[in-house]
């Protein structure tokens, strides 16, 4: 740990190395570059290496390393390839922030079997598979920090839109952070949860007018923040400033999940 008598330092992450799921647009991109700009190196991992490899020049022009990988965080194999490809670049893999995720609307009873599938193996499934192949070089290594990224849908229930298969996912996403926190506690694994309300995203931007109002109506701060103010809770968790944190679920939603 840095010296305490210097608190900033806590949350240098000079030449750590992390990889960061979903990271070639939106939010997963957003904290991507937090953690460069705080020191780390970067595996870029989503679905398409363009969008990987654009992401990999903005952390190259910050002065960190980077490396873009093609990934289906649902498929085991994937994932696999991509921690061991991530190992032999950087050497070890101190921070992971399982942030890649999908969403769809549905009502219940009309659902298909295979859009309920869907969302539990990318945002469930896939989260489990990456923090299972990465603690195993973190227990090699003698610990790390694991971030997942849920959401205020883990508590609360989104309106007016119908989606118990996403909501059920996060609220997956939570509570197994907790368990895996328990579990690893003993390998100095550290595994915590952010839980954003509603984020400025190129797919949010797209929502009718009329969702965006009333969703602004119930957050108490009347406003949808932008992906890029959730760079400092992330360096947070993965830095030493919070050694002490773990199994934490924390929401930052601007209070709309308060009443």
């Amino acid at each position: 740990m840095e010296n305490s008598n210097n608190p900033l330092a806590l949350f240098k992450l000079d030449d750590k190395k992390a990889i960061v799921t979903g990271a070639g647009r939106g939010l997963g991109k957003e904290l991507a570059l937090g953690l460069a700009e705080a020191g780390a190196d970067i595996a870029i991992v989503d679905l398409e290496e363009k969008e990987c490899s654009k992401v990999v020049n903005q952390i190259i022009d910050i002065g960190r390393k980077a490396i873009a990988i093609e990934a289906d965080v649902s498929k085991e194999e994937d994932v696999k390839n991509a921690v061991y490809i991530t190992k032999a670049e950087f050497g070890e893999i101190n921070i992971l922030v399982c942030n890649a995720g999908i969403v769809s609307w549905s009502p219940a009873e009309e659902m298909d079997t295979k859009d309920w599938q869907k969302i539990i193996d990318v945002n469930l499934t896939g989260v489990f598979l990456f923090c299972k192949w990465v603690a195993k070089e973190m227990k090699k290594q003698g610990g790390g920090s694991i971030i997942n990224i849920s959401s205020m849908s883990s508590i609360i229930i989104n309106i007016p839109q119908k989606q118990c298969h996403y909501n059920a996912s996060k609220a997956g996403v939570s509570h197994l952070t907790k368990s895996l926190a328990v579990e690893w506690a003993p390998y100095n694994i550290r595994v915590n949860a952010i839980c954003p309300g509603y984020i400025m995203t190129p797919l949010l931007k797209l929502a009718d007018k009329k969702y965006l109002d009333q969703w602004i109506s119930y957050t108490p701060q009347k406003r949808i923040p932008d992906p890029s103010e959730f760079k400092g809770l992330c360096i947070f968790l993965a830095s030493d400033a919070s050694n002490y944190v773990t199994g934490s679920a924390i929401v930052a939603d601007g209070g709309y999940s308060l009443w």
